[in-house]
């Protein structure tokens, strides 16, 4: 048997909890570290839909990327998901452990890296280290195809490989891609580092409208959707715990989470 201590400790190996962000609300949620894990159920997000979904599959962790909190709550009711959904887990018994930024900030078994890998990368390294630490903590990746491609290539590329059905790029670049910086999620901060490594295309989500104007035809941009962009995720964490533990089962969520929606 298994507790949900060992699970912890394990991802926490993997990506500690002091790489994540100042903003996050990473590592055990709710619950109880001495609770012995019956099953776990890897998901992008915690929704509803999710916790009942756990519910059905007798999983008393759920593993997610994104923080279910993430920032101080005054009250809990059921005026919104997120209380609703508070109120669910706790009533079933059923803890929520999140590995957000931490997971993104490592290079080996990072977010990034299954980005890379399964755009057939190569010679990838941290896009923007962190300061004072090794060159495989940081922001962001960069790396290589193993062939330069025009931008309709690059785009049908992507697509097929990431999964994506709508792409938001700078028409402007006329140039062929070999070098790609990319971030999963929110990593418009990232556009000025990506630029300055010269980079031939960024991949990333949640651009502005004007970030847009800021590559002078020098880079590339591609906003794939902020889901989109970490949806393979799921997968990725869900390799480290079932190749990890063999006592419990593990299994993805089969809710499609993103919560924007295109016409």
């Amino acid at each position: 048997m298994n507790i949900i201590q060992d699970l912890a400790d394990y991802l926490e190996q993997i990506a500690p909890l002091d790489l994540q962000e100042s903003y996050d609300n990473s590592g055990l949620i709710i619950g109880n570290t001495n609770w012995i894990i019956k099953n776990v159920l890897v998901a992008l997000d915690v929704t509803e839909a999710v916790i009942d979904e756990a519910i059905e599959l007798g999983c008393n962790v759920i593993v997610s990327h994104h923080p279910l909190i993430f920032k101080g709550l005054k009250r809990i009711s059921d005026q919104n998901h997120l209380d609703r959904g508070l109120i669910k887990a706790i009533k079933n018994d059923i803890a929520i452990y999140a590995i957000h930024t931490n997971l993104d900030n490592v290079l080996v078994h990072g977010v990034n890296e299954k980005i890379a890998s399964r755009l057939g990368l190569s010679d990838i390294q941290i896009l923007k280290p962190k300061s004072n630490t090794n060159l495989n903590i940081g922001s962001g990746l960069v790396g290589f195809l193993p062939n330069k491609l025009n931008v309709n290539e690059f785009l049908i590329h992507v697509k097929h490989s990431l999964n994506t059905n709508l792409i938001k790029y700078t028409k402007s670049f006329n140039g062929e891609i070999g070098k790609v910086a990319l971030c999963g999620g929110s990593g418009s901060f990232l556009l000025q580092e990506a630029m300055f490594q010269n980079a031939d295309a960024f991949i990333s989500a949640d651009f502005k409208y004007h970030d847009f104007f800021e590559t002078n035809d020098q880079t590339i941009i591609l906003d794939i959707g902020h889901f989109e962009s970490e949806q393979h995720t799921i997968g990725l964490i869900f390799d480290l715990i079932s190749k990890k533990f063999t006592n419990f089962a593990s299994h993805c969520t089969k809710i499609i989470t993103n919560p924007v929606q295109y016409f």
